[in-house]
């Protein structure tokens, strides 16, 4: 197809110019550069749809250059030429990731082929892409359930940011379904054939947590017994998703600060940084501002993280899209369980669960559900069959800062935390998943108030 961009790199002029001259008539727009330096260059600053490239050059030669261009942009066909052959030179191109390898004394008609084959091939892959993305707009946010005007603002917030690379931070209470909302915004980019990689960030302490997200070297500390690739290289090209980011510790923070600024990582015990191409999503239930006001968090990371906000309302914000969930989580749990009677719900329990305030959101509700298919008897849920909470006084955080309005936000926390404990006979896990946390978060909020404690010495009198 006339017009398509190319890419020459060569430091014998001649050959530059012989390229050139061929590749025009032949209606293509060539530009051509004398090392594999400004060759880069281009490749930032401009789209190409295909690399001719020297294999020997003073300074960075083409298998170097090859492999810079296919970290930039894997879609990206490079042809390899040199003036000698040799079957090792030649395989480790293609190693590299070389769409050909061809001699420089090679026919006319020879090259004019295999650049055609090479557009040809991008063209392939492109269209592919764009149908892939087509199909996957209009599915993807369908699993995310809802018609109410709060999220449908959400949705076309997704729509306008999701083709961009720019950073984004996710706020909303836990269960909101944050990480589906990343990975719509994932899978609606043009980084959506490449890794969508995540992280809970409160699920790890601080060593273990910097492994994870930056790797390791052998040796750097007790157990590292190989080298170990950082989450953040495994999401090369595609997104990395960090949930709970205003959980990190100082350290963390300033890494993380350095991968958004230079765009590159240092492994745990290295000295080297490595160059990362990833769009980063952030989400947080806390609130980010209040921490950056009390130095619990760094005011440069919150706003090179906060380019694009995403508020993603509560449930009690978004009553009328309660009975789409519910009906949707019945056919999920209905299918899962390989009931032979498919099971509804009565008109009582859902005025209940409309009614209902919802803490721990939508996540709270999914748990609901499945626990009331599991346990009604009849083919359709009864008011009886739900949770004695959703039955007593609401005592969501909500409805307590309406009956007392000076009481602080941790006096809600620890009231609503002990609340559901005592629900679930501090049956952890349970209260996790009701409440919307990971276990490990519950743990520290519980060492944090001295809930623990309290119970066991409650215990120690009643006995």
């Amino acid at each position: 197809m006339a017009g398509e961009r190319i890419l020459i790199v060569d430091d014998e002029k001649s050959m530059c110019q012989f390229l050139s001259i061929m590749l025009r008539k032949e209606g293509y727009v060539i530009t051509a550069v004398s090392n594999g330096k400004k060759g880069l260059d281009q490749i930032k600053n401009h789209k190409f749809d295909l690399v001719v490239t020297d294999i020997k050059m003073s300074g960075m030669d083409g298998i170097a250059l090859l492999s810079e261009i296919k970290k930039m942009d894997r879609s990206i066909p490079v042809i390899i030429m040199t003036a000698y052959a040799s079957q090792k030179t030649a395989i480790e191109a293609v190693n590299h990731g070389a769409f050909h390898y061809l001699i420089k004394h090679a026919k006319n008609d020879e090259i004019k082929m295999v650049v055609r084959n090479a557009l040809d091939m991008k063209r392939v892959r492109t269209e592919n892409m764009l149908l892939r993305r087509q199909l996957t707009k209009s599915s993807d946010l369908k699993t995310i359930i809802g018609k109410s005007e709060e999220i449908e603002k959400v949705f076309s917030l997704v729509d306008k940011v999701a083709d961009t690379d720019s950073t984004i931070l996710i706020g909303g209470e836990s269960g909101t379904g944050k990480e589906l909302i990343a990975r719509a915004i994932h899978f609606r980019s043009h980084r959506a054939n490449n890794p969508f990689v995540s992280i809970n960030c409160g699920a790890l302490p601080e060593n273990l947590l910097e492994s994870e997200l930056f790797g390791h070297v052998k040796g750097s500390f007790t157990g590292a017994i190989r080298d170990k690739e950082g989450l953040f290289k495994v999401a090369q090209g595609g997104t990395f998703f960090l949930d709970e980011v205003g959980e990190t510790s100082p350290t963390i923070q300033v890494k993380l600060l350095r991968v958004l600024q230079e765009r590159e990582i240092i492994p745990v015990g290295g000295t080297n940084p490595i160059k990362v191409d990833v769009r980063l999503i952030a989400a947080t239930n806390a609130d980010l501002e209040k921490a950056v006001s009390h130095e619990k968090f760094r005011a440069d990371l919150y706003y090179r993280l906060n380019v694009i906000p995403i508020q993603l309302p509560p449930l009690r914000r978004r009553k009328d899209d309660i009975p789409l969930l519910v009906n949707h989580f019945l056919k999920k749990f209905n299918e899962n369980l390989k009931l032979e009677a498919q099971k509804g719900i009565y008109k009582d329990a859902m005025d209940v669960l409309i009614n209902y305030n919802w803490p721990g959101n939508v996540r709270e509700l999914e748990n609901v559900i499945e626990r009331a298919v599991i346990l009604e008897e009849t083919s359709e849920i009864q008011v009886e069959s739900l949770p004695d909470r959703l039955l007593s006084r609401d005592t969501s955080p909500q409805s307590l800062i309406t009956d007392r309005a000076q009481v602080t936000l941790e006096e809600l926390e620890k009231e609503y935390l002990i609340k559901v404990l005592e629900d679930t006979n501090w049956q952890k896990k349970r209260a996790s998943s009701i409440l919307g946390i990971n276990a490990s978060t519950l743990y520290r909020k519980i060492q944090r108030y001295g809930l623990e404690s309290g119970r066991k010495k409650e215990t120690v009198e009643q006995d």
